[in-house]
């Protein structure tokens, strides 16, 4: 009998650990589909814009020890929070431990993608070639979810240069100038924190309150401290880092910032060891909402005012797949995205999502077991459920902790709970 042909969507770290545990499991008749030249996703470094790409300072926020696969651990040289050239290696080292490349077809781009009557996938590729088309049997689709930036509407036009965090490479171009970044998560006060040591003022818009959470805690990474509470009953959980954060940095007011109106862990946290002592140390200045643009000054929702040369929109992305025919999986600023453990969709049994999710900590260890539930699937040692519908309306009314009703959460999970769904669907699988 022959075997299901298989396409992965990106050789990205979640493409990687898919197509890796497919081979694995004997699913080897697949190929892979990477528009760059090499695989890494957006954890490839390059100077141009219009793409994504890491920018010239990025360290990950979360501990090597936990992001790494868990067949191929990082090298034990690796600081706690490597750098996007640590991470290319891993995953290049990644690729070649596993004789990946070879399954990979490299600057190509997926176009289109049909559904056949008969459960199969029509895609339409671009190669250097020129353009191909191929018929699968199964379709896995591992391209992300930080590509296409989220741009604010605000009223008034702003004269001076505007950008989104999509296109920040590097803080150089601002060296001199008056920058304001607006947003409140991880990206926003990097950016923050990196043009402030070039510029000559450096402000931060938030429009609400946000919980920011240093990445070492009583000598540990933030995630592996953690860690160690998973075990606690949620409620005490919470409390608990609550107060611990209340202790650590005391009310935000103090740093000129607003209170969050949600409770840790129901919202996204800010990993940042930098802002709120640049901060304090009168380099990043805290500022409220926009109101409007006018020429190169930017009015607040306070009823301040003031000129700025550089405007950097930090404010998030849309979830798109613009290869699939509109209205098929419109996720675009939902605020539930109704996928069975953020992989599986009602209605397309040939088709699964790795890596569409938020965890907070990182996604790749998740990626993996979600790859292994779909390889163990198409080798046949477990049914797919038969009761979908049922299952995510179950899931999307019972969210891991109470989040934040809006597009930015609509993907979240937490690290533990979410882990643990995935095990316990991957326990139902037969021995081989």
């Amino acid at each position: 009998m022959q075997k299901p042909r298989i396409a992965v969507i990106g050789a990205g770290p979640s493409g990687l650990t898919a197509i890796k545990t497919l081979l694995e499991a004997g699913c080897d008749n697949l190929f892979a589909v990477e528009t760059q030249g090499e695989v890494g996703g957006n954890w490839v470094f390059r100077d141009t814009t219009g793409h994504a790409s890491v920018y010239e300072t990025t360290h990950i926020i979360s501990s090597k020890r936990l992001s790494q696969y868990s067949d191929y651990p990082m090298p034990r040289t690796y600081p706690d929070f490597p750098s996007h050239r640590q991470l290319l290696d891993y995953f290049k080292g990644y690729a070649e431990h596993f004789g990946l490349e070879k399954h990979i077809r490299f600057n190509t781009r997926l176009d289109r993608a049909t559904p056949e009557g008969d459960g199969r996938w029509r895609l339409a590729l671009t190669t250097p070639e020129g353009p191909v088309e191929e018929i699968v049997d199964r379709l896995i689709v591992c391209s992300g979810h930080h590509w296409k930036p989220n741009w604010p509407d605000y009223p008034g036009t702003f004269d001076g240069e505007l950008s989104h965090a999509h296109d920040y490479r590097r803080a150089e171009p601002y060296r001199d100038k008056r920058v304001l970044v607006v947003g409140g998560g991880n990206s926003a006060c990097d950016i923050a924190v990196e043009t402030s040591r070039v510029s000559v003022f450096t402000a931060i818009s938030m429009r609400r309150g946000y919980h920011i959470v240093p990445k070492v805690v009583f000598g540990l990474p933030v995630d592996v401290a953690y860690r160690k509470l998973r075990r606690m009953p949620k409620w005490l959980r919470q409390r608990l880092l609550d107060r611990l954060l209340k202790v650590l940095i005391g009310p935000y007011a103090r740093y000129g910032l607003q209170e969050p109106s949600r409770r840790v862990l129901e919202m996204h946290p800010t990993l940042n060891s930098e802002l709120l002592y640049l901060i304090r140390h009168g380099r990043v200045h805290p500022r409220v909402g926009i109101e409007r643009f006018e020429g190169n000054v930017v009015h607040f929702a306070n009823g301040g005012a003031e000129p700025f040369d550089a405007v950097i929109f930090a404010t998030g992305y849309r979830i798109s797949f613009p290869f699939f025919d509109p209205g098929m999986f419109d996720f675009d600023g939902a605020l539930d995205v109704p996928l069975y453990l953020k992989m599986m969709p009602a209605g397309y049994p040939t088709l699964d999502f790795i890596g569409l999710f938020q965890p907070i900590g990182c996604i790749w260890p998740y990626a993996e077991l979600q790859a292994r539930i779909v390889a163990l699937q198409i080798a046949g040692r477990l049914d797919r459920p038969a009761d979908l519908d049922s299952r995510i309306a179950a899931e999307l009314a019972a969210p891991h902790w109470n989040f934040e009703r809006t597009p930015r959460h609509a993907i979240e999970v937490d690290t533990y709970d979410f882990g643990d769904a995935l095990r316990r669907e991957l326990a139902n699988a037969r021995a081989a």
